[in-house]
């Protein structure tokens, strides 16, 4: 039987490609924070280093154009002159100053002046700013960081399901393990059967999802995943693959996925 394009492959990703979409652009911006989350680590450095940069330059900008302004870069020597911000004589020096106050490092050789009412706008607008920024960026990076994908790399499933006789009933099994020592809280496991189908109007489902009983009337679908475990789903009359004899499931196209849901104990 040849290999067919799978829905969802093994490692989680769902081959989907969305097409026809009025609008897109526009709404993934709408949700910029998930769309940054979503993007691979390359993007997501770029960004983060190419925003920094700019809000950066453009503070340094403000603060070297208000001692412009005044007339500061040509008094910079003049020791009876009160400037807006000491020792601030050019682009270098007004960016330094800037890093000062936006580390909050404490100033030194470099210090706002009370002479100076714009100077102290300007100093709360960056504060505000560089907060908001500071938020943004370290909260995606954070969340990019705590993403349970490569925790998913130490879940281990079979890599074929069986059918066998279980208590006198014939049964569809499959194993799945927790390689680390940190547990699965609230572990829920779920099967998904996806076919297509015609439904008795003459409508053609491509795609139909029917969920697969792996224990949700027993509670055997809550997990205590300390070991390697059996999953069962008894085949009996309310299974799709009921009406199914051996010769047929070999030929018929259908797709199950498993889904495993949990708290990772370490990182919540």
């Amino acid at each position: 039987r040849g290999k067919r394009q799978r829905f969802v492959d093994k490692n989680g990703r769902c081959n989907v490609q969305h097409g026809n979409l009025g609008g897109e652009t526009s709404r993934y911006l709408s949700d910029l924070f998930t769309t940054l989350v979503d993007l691979k680590w390359r993007w997501n450095l770029f960004i983060f280093i190419l925003t920094y940069t700019v809000a950066w330059l453009f503070m340094a900008s403000m603060w070297w154009v208000i001692a412009y302004m005044r007339g500061d870069l040509n008094k910079a020597h003049d020791d009876s002159y009160t400037p807006c911000v000491a020792n601030v004589y050019n682009f270098p020096s007004a960016f330094l100053f800037f890093i000062e106050t936006e580390a909050t490092i404490g100033y030194g050789y470099r210090y706002i002046t009370d002479k100076c009412p714009e100077g102290i706008i300007l100093f709360l607008f960056q504060s505000i700013l560089g907060s908001i920024v500071d938020a943004f960026l370290i909260g995606c990076m954070f969340i990019k960081m705590s993403q349970p994908k490569k925790r998913a790399e130490t879940l281990m499933f079979s890599e074929h399901a069986a059918i066998s006789m279980r208590d006198g009933k014939l049964t569809l099994m499959f194993r799945v393990g927790n390689l680390r020592n940190s547990h699965m809280v609230s572990a829920q496991i779920r099967c998904k059967l996806l076919k297509s189908r015609q439904t008795p109007e003459g409508e053609f489902l491509p795609l139909d999802q029917l969920e697969l009983d792996v224990g949700f009337s027993t509670g055997a679908d809550q997990l205590f995943l300390v070991s390697p475990l059996t999953i069962c789903h008894v085949i009996d009359a309310k299974s799709p693959f009921y009406d199914l004899s051996q010769r047929s499931m070999q030929t018929e196209q259908f797709e199950i996925v498993v889904i495993l849901e949990g708290i990772v104990e370490t990182t919540g």
